[in-house]
């Protein structure tokens, strides 16, 4: 390179330079400001009218801060991105005139059509399915009146009051943007700085440390709508409401251990088993209950109905089922459904409505402006997913990726040439009218003083959760938390989480190298809430797998006799060898072999069995991962059975130290889910031990009881 190209490239060099240098920023001991230079003297509230009251349109600060977040990401989901959905239908119970107008909830011979999108928060698309995370769980009804979307999540509340803080809720739980890194967690530096800086989130903090953030599967985990809305009948007559889903097959989680390996072996575990239920008819119900209030009831309590950080305990107010829905139908194609599919609770029918919920005012702009963005323009209601039952008749044209074909001159109203159609349906034809609702107030960023109790609904769940649960909930905290490099915050978790309770914070500091508070702290909370416990939840065998360890020489009588009693209860077996191929029992039956060490764990089964069958037996015994599944197995509590020389491997796995005069041998069902059969060759009744020591889903009895936390 001669003289001239040096100094040519170095002019270049020093061109790029100076440009990278004007579009970096140094943000450090600067005020805050718009995207057009304005200093912002508030960005935790949302302009209203009154504390209390709606958010107004003039708010030129929420609506710019929430539409540069709604697109940041491009092609996929800001949140939500990593999904799964499925088709169904959902029946009403009897008509719920009293309370609604909505025609779906009054007809129970109608099936209305239904669309479920299940999904993780934080993730990207190509993320892990058991993370530690919120999961979303989006309902699209196609009713008769146009579509209804209740857009919730499987915790019942939220991380924040107000939508406008969103985008920073958001930015910090995600991948720290200097490297991209956690990727689908919340153990990092930027998000336990914003949650010690964010009071209001202690309560949501609670929830997801809990093992309602790692479901065991989408078909056993709740669905909540968060936000309180209105329920509105033909008299005009309103009600506060709170949304509900539960799963007929109660509401289980994985242990965190378990979690990170599925992770690991399947990254698609929750997505495969709703696709394998539906495939095998073993199709997920789920039951829709509602709470409600009256008006008058609006203040009768220690908390603010409409703040999104609150739930509402069942024990104070009921929750009422009102109908059953039921997922029966694959998607077709997973992008044009699945990726398509665009929720927004804005979408309601007559009989439903909204409130003053500052969380739900934000979602009913931040939704719809999302999918500008995600779904190439306004036309999105035309993606076949999105299309409603209903006929659409309105005046909008053209835009991006327009499909339907209008006919005729006239695209605009009031007209006198079309007979000024198509013209408003006045309430008494169905048109949706808004609730007469009064508004007043001065115009004002300030939250409403019923808001400010952050810790006592946290100390209510903690009050809640059993021993085995506060369990797991501190060594959540201690790898979340433990993952943060900068010691100051985590010492401010532990000050943060001593207004909870003392000794969870207590329990807190001991795993993660900072100090006790020096305080007692607390919030004087002493009731709990025993429905949001999940000691407390349904507990059936029914679609559970259970991994039946086999070798040559297997006693094939064993297995037929085990197997036909988990199949009449819809609990699925299957083999698991060495190698895949046939198996040839004692008397030269065969078998053939699902899985293989390689390609399974046990950490992808709810349960284990071992027949009999010495040959079998003495080969597995020479496995180390034949050993190693019973082991991990026993140690994630899962039910355990053997039977006749299956009982050996037992004892070779060291799962010999559960005493046997507590197990099916001595006629009594064992606490410890271990349940084994000597010397009998009629293993009906041992199998029907079995299935009920799979429904207790867990044995927590196994984990030594001066480790955990008293209820």
């Amino acid at each position: 390179m001669d003289t001239k190209q040096k100094e040519q490239s170095s002019i270049n060099e020093q061109s790029k330079n100076e440009q990278l240098e004007i579009f970096s920023m140094n943000h450090d001991m600067e005020p805050l400001t718009t995207n057009q230079g304005l200093r912002l003297s508030d960005t935790d509230n949302s302009l209203k009218a009154g504390s209390r009251g709606p958010t107004l349109m003039e708010d030129f600060h929420f609506r710019e801060k929430l539409t540069h977040f709604d697109h940041e990401r491009i092609p996929e989901r800001v949140v939500h991105a990593r999904g799964f959905g499925a088709h169904g239908y959902f029946q009403i119970y009897e008509p719920l005139t009293e309370l609604t107008k909505a025609r779906f909830l009054q007809d129970p011979a109608v099936k209305t059509p239904v669309f479920v999108r299940f999904s993780t928060v934080v993730g990207s698309r190509g993320s892990a399915d058991t993370v530690r995370d919120v999961r979303g769980f989006a309902t699209k009804f196609y009713t008769e009146e146009g579509n209804y979307d209740l857009v919730g999540n499987n915790i019942p509340i939220f991380f924040i009051q107000d939508g406008i803080k969103f985008p920073d809720v958001v930015h910090a739980i995600k991948p720290e943007p200097h490297h991209e890194m956690p990727q689908a967690s919340s153990a990092h530096d930027t998000f336990w700085d914003f949650v010690v800086s964010t009071p209001e989130l202690a309560h949501m903090i609670m929830w997801l440390m809990s093992d309602r953030a790692i479901p065991r599967s989408f078909r056993m985990m709740e669905g909540f709508a968060v936000n309180t809305f209105r329920l509105i009948n033909e008299q005009g007559k309103a009600r506060f409401v709170k949304f509900h889903w539960k799963p007929l097959l109660g509401v289980h989680s994985l242990v965190w251990d378990e979690a990170q390996k599925i992770a690991g072996k399947n990254p698609d575990f929750h997505r495969g088993d709703l696709w394998n239920a539906i495939e095998d008819g073993e199709y997920p119900e789920y039951e829709l209950g509602i709470q409600v209030l009256e008006e008058d009831q609006e203040f009768a309590f220690d908390f603010d109905i409409l703040d999104p950080t609150k739930f509402w305990p069942e024990e104070l107010v009921p929750v009422r089922r009102i109908g059953k829905m039921a997922l029966n139908r694959n998607v077709d194609n997973f992008f044009a459904e699945t990726e398509q599919v665009a929720f927004h609770p804005g979408h309601v029918v007559p009989g439903i409505d909204f409130t003053n919920d500052p969380l739900l005012q934000s979602r009913l702009f931040s939704y719809l402006d999302t999918q500008l963005i995600r779904l190439g323009g306004p036309n999105f209601h035309e993606i076949p997913i999105n299309r409603p039952v209903a006929q659409v008749h309105n005046n909008q044209r053209d835009g991006y990726h327009r499909m339907t074909i209008d006919r005729g001159l006239v695209s605009y109203s009031p007209n006198s040439m079309q007979g000024n159609n198509p013209h408003p349906a006045p309430e008494h034809e169905n048109g949706y009218v808004h609730y007469n609702e009064k508004v007043e107030g001065k115009k004002i960023r300030e939250r409403s003083v019923s808001f400010t109790d952050h810790y006592s609904q946290a100390t209510l769940f903690w009050n809640s959760m059993s021993a085995v649960e506060r369990k797991h909930i501190i060594e959540a905290f201690h790898f979340e938390v433990g993952k943060v490099k900068d010691k100051n915050i985590r010492q401010r978790v532990v000050n943060m989480f001593n207004h909870v309770d003392t000794q969870l914070a207590i329990e807190i500091a001991h795993g993660i190298g900072v100090s006790p508070p020096e305080v007692p702290g607390g919030t004087g909370v002493a009731y709990s809430s025993p429905a949001v416990s999940q000691e407390n939840t349904t507990k059936l065998p029914n679609t559970r797998r259970v991994a039946v360890l086999v070798e040559n020489g297997y006693n094939h009588d064993d297995i037929l006799q085990v197997l036909e009693a988990l199949q009449s209860v819809a609990v699925h077996p299957v083999i698991v060898s060495k190698q895949q191929g046939m198996l040839t029992s004692t008397d030269g039956r065969q078998l053939e072999v699902q899985e293989s060490y390689s390609t399974t764990g046990s950490v992808l089964h709810d349960a284990v069995y071992v027949p009999g069958g010495r040959k079998s037996i003495d080969s597995l015994m020479q496995q180390g991962d034949a050993i190693h599944f019973i082991n991990e197995a026993f140690k994630h509590c899962k039910a355990i059975a053997a039977s006749n020389e299956g009982v050996d491997l037992l004892t070779t796995a060291d799962v010999n130290h559960i005493s046997m005069a507590e197990t099916y041998s001595h006629g009594l069902f064992s606490d410890t889910g271990v349940v084994t059969i000597r010397d009998s060759s009629d293993l009906k009744d041992f199998a029907q031990e079995f299935i009920h020591a799979i429904a207790e889903h867990r044995h927590w009895a196994r984990q030594q009881q001066k480790e955990l936390v008293p209820a």
